[in-house]
C-alpha cells in the first residue's frame, strides 16, 4: 500500500491555492484546527518537524476530463512528508534526494521503486500542465468559508 504520494500541482495552477485565496486570519484558524485535529502529528508517518510540528497541506483531486481542480481536505503533514508532497519544489530547492529517499522510507520501497513511481507522476503532471484548471473549494465554501478566486 502506497502511505506517500506525491501530489504536483499542474504549473497552470501554481500560486491558485486555499492559503492564496482567503484572507490570512482564515488560513491560520484553517492551519491550526488540521494540525490540532491531527493531534499536532504528521497524518502520514505520525512524524514532527523541528522548526513546526506540522505544515497544513492541501489535498486536490483532479477531474481531468472536466479539467476541474478540486479540493478534497487539508492535511497535517510533517515538512518531510509535506516535501514529498511538492517534490518538484523540493528539487528546485536541491532536496529533491532528501525527499526521494523520505517517500521510499515511508512507503517501504527501494530507491529505484521511488524514482519508477516518481517517473509515471511526472508525466501526469507534465499531461495536466497543458491545460488551465477551473478552481473548485466547495468543501470550504459549505463550511461558510468565504473563497475568493480573484484574490491573490
Amino acid at each position: 500500500m502506497t502511505r506517500l504520494t506525491v501530489e504536483l500541482v499542474p504549473s497552470t495552477c501554481w500560486w491558485s491555492n486555499v492559503r492564496s485565496h482567503v484572507a490570512p486570519a482564515v488560513w491560520e484558524r484553517l492551519r491550526r484546527a488540521t494540525a490540532t485535529a491531527a493531534g499536532n502529528r504528521c497524518e502520514i508517518c505520525g512524524g514532527r518537524g523541528r522548526r513546526h510540528p506540522v505544515e497544513c497541506h492541501e489535498v486536490w483531486d483532479y477531474d481531468d476530463a472536466r479539467l476541474v481542480q478540486r479540493l478534497v481536505r487539508l492535511i497535517a503533514l510533517c515538512p518531510s512528508c509535506h516535501e514529498v508532497k511538492h517534490l518538484g519544489l523540493a528539487a528546485k530547492r536541491g532536496r529533491h534526494a532528501a525527499a526521494l529517499a523520505h517517500l521510499a522510507k515511508v512507503n517501504g520501497w527501494t530507491a529505484a521503486d521511488a524514482e519508477a513511481y516518481t517517473e509515471v507522476v511526472f508525466e501526469q503532471w507534465a499531461a495536466r500542465s497543458r491545460h488551465d484548471w477551473t478552481l473548485d473549494c466547495t468543501v470550504l465554501e459549505v463550511q461558510g468559508i468565504r473563497f475568493d478566486p480573484t484574490r491573490t
